[in-house]
């Protein structure tokens, strides 16, 4: 016997008569069939988190139990897919309903009628478990979407053929103690609950962004939490979009929490025409864009967050390295918020609910680097890059400090900056990452020797830069010593010629780690140079109007290709230098004559 509808609040309703009813299972209700979830039972009575609009919902009306958890599907047709909170697509929705998403719409979260070609890895009389691969389909051009065996799986192998199947349909057949077991493309996860792995590992290597700012000064460990607070007009989605595009992950998941339509347009748009540098497709090819704007419901924006963690999850497990896109996290919260004082709970600071730490702590506890299921040894990561957005800007606001609280690099990004068009607009002096410490021997292995010494000239460079900044605005710079007045200029260097890029131009928009390396080699070069000049008695005036400073204004245009001409940057400064200082010396000795 069905339920019934008691209350409608908003997005909140309560049913009675739900004697049967679990925690987190789907409901629909009434007479369209609203999709619902209950988030509080007791005594019968259950709350539910309603997933569209519940306008013209009234008392009495039916609410009937699916059996189901809210569950991601799981199969190829994944990639390249723009869907909403709860997984239904866009595409398919736009199609069948029109401009606007029909309340009640009927619709299959994946395309259960294109044939996909399945092509086996193993045959039959072989024994698998759980997370094993027993084939593979090319969901693109390039992307092997490997079949797995699901989870509290296992058996011999009875049955399985080459051929072009349904995800619905089987492609495999195992038993195992007489018991038979039929497996299909497709796979249903509980959104709320993480995916099973053997064990996790402390992330030990970067995730390459290409952004000289993050790989250099701040990087982020593969399988590691980032977070991107900054006001409106900041550039956190700007960032967000060159590490999506740059990053080397094998698979992006963009979940667009609650953010504008207009910059989820700009998404679809930008990805749908950009080429991967990787693998030459567009870059949507890659992808899995999760569209949960503004407009749309409050209480979907805490789904979709679950839904994109957990299909990252299933390109984890078959050993891939995924990049998560969370922009931004505050809508997140914003819908606790909301549901939590309908649900009347005691509420915390600025109204959100005491438990909002724990929950952001769940979200971004589900990245990391693990070693999968299955018989064979195989690793993958996620990477989660949270956006949030306080109000003005404000940073001791309850989500900014949770998050603070639990991820282990913080970009801070700066107003001024962005206005200014320096991209990205990370501020290097309040930004910090705790990977920088671990991941000091792996720079040290594949990029150079040197790279901590130069990396720590450059922070410690701005940070002295800063503070005499604030001299020259006071007295001006002819107040400041030779020696400042050189390290002045070398921060103005940093600043823009290294820590600047132009998205608009492909040799600067992504700069590799041999590229970055010798480009912070020039810069610690030409100032060690100049100084030992300085104290050689050579002329600030001079050294500093050296024509060798164009060309390292100039070396972030260099491609890969040809890193040996910064040796040739390298060399001119010495010629520079040497010819400066021969100047000097016979100039002091006919003084002398």
């Amino acid at each position: 016997m069905p339920g019934r509808v008691i209350m409608v609040s908003g997005p909140l309703v309560k049913a009675d008569k739900m004697e049967n009813a679990r925690l987190y299972e789907v409901v629909k209700i009434g007479d369209l069939g609203l999709t619902g979830e209950i988030i509080e039972y007791s005594n019968g009575v259950a709350s539910i988190q309603v997933y569209e609009e519940t306008s013209m919902l009234s008392v009495g009306q039916k609410v009937e139990l699916t059996g189901e958890l809210l569950s991601a599907y799981l199969a190829p047709g994944l990639l390249g897919g723009v869907f909403d909170g709860i997984e239904r697509p866009l595409d398919k929705l736009y199609s069948d309903y029109g401009d606007f998403i029909t309340r009640g719409a009927k619709i299959d979260k994946l395309d259960t009628k294109k044939l996909w070609h399945f092509v086996p890895t193993k045959k039959v009389g072989d024994y698998v478990r759980a997370g094993d691969e027993i084939g593979f389909v090319l969901e693109t051009n390039t992307f092997k979407h490997k079949i797995l065996v699901p989870y509290n799986m296992e058996g011999e192998i009875t049955s399985i053929k080459e051929g072009n199947y349904t995800i619905l349909d089987i492609v495999a057949s195992l038993e195992d103690n007489s018991k038979i077991d039929t497996i299909t493309m497709l796979q249903k996860w509980p959104v709320r609950t993480p995916r099973v792995y053997k064990e996790k590992f402390s992330p030990s290597e970067p995730m390459i962004t290409g952004q000289r700012v993050i790989d250099t000064l701040f990087p982020i460990a593969r399988g590691g939490v980032c977070a991107i607070p900054g006001p409106f007009g900041s550039g956190k989605t700007v960032v967000q979009h060159q590490l999506a595009k740059f990053s080397d992950a094998d698979v992006i998941v963009y979940v667009g929490c609650g953010e504008r339509g207009n910059e989820i347009i700009d998404v679809i748009n930008e990805f749908s025409s950009l080429i991967d540098p990787k693998t030459k497709n567009k870059l949507m090819d890659r992808t899995v864009l999760i569209a949960n704007t503004s407009n749309m419901p409050v209480s979907a924006r805490e789904a979709s967050i679950y839904t994109g963690i957990t299909i990252a999850e299933y390109f984890r497990d078959m050993g891939y390295n995924v990049a998560l896109m969370a922009d931004s996290t505050s809508r997140y919260a914003e819908a606790l918020r909301e549901m939590s004082a309908r649900l009347e709970e005691m509420p915390g600071e600025e109204g959100y609910p005491a438990y909002l730490s724990s929950r952001l702590a769940s979200f971004y506890e589900r990245a990391g680097v693990v070693l999968t299921l299955g018989q064979e040894e195989k690793k993958g990561s996620i990477t989660v890059i949270g956006a949030v957005s306080p109000a003005g800007g404000d940073l001791s606001e309850p989500v900014s400090q949770a998050t603070l609280r639990i991820v282990k690099v913080y970009f801070a990004l700066s107003s001024s900056l962005a206005y200014s068009r320096h991209f990205p607009a990370i501020d290097w002096l309040t930004s910090y990452s705790m990977y920088a410490e671990k991941l000091k021997n792996w720079y040290a292995s594949f990029v150079g020797e040197e790279f901590e010494k130069y990396r720590s000239f450059i922070e410690k460079t701005l940070q002295e830069e800063s503070s005499l900044l604030e001299i020259v605005r006071l007295v001006g710079s002819d107040s400041l010593s030779s020696q400042d007045r050189l390290l002045l200029e070398t921060g103005k260097i940093i600043r823009e010629d290294f820590l600047y890029q132009n998205a608009f131009n492909d040799e600067d928009s992504f700069s590799s780690l041999k590229k970055q390396f010798k480009m912070i080699e020039v810069i610690f070069y030409f100032y060690n140079k100049l100084l030992d000049a300085l104290k050689k008695g050579a002329s600030i005036k001079v050294i500093l109007n050296l024509s060798v400073k164009e060309k390292i204004k100039e070396m972030r245009y260099i491609s890969d290709e040809k890193l040996n001409m910064f040796d040739d940057i390298l060399s001119q400064i010495d010629d520079e230098i040497n010819a400066i200082l021969d100047y000097e010396k016979d100039s002091f000795e006919g003084e002398n004559e």
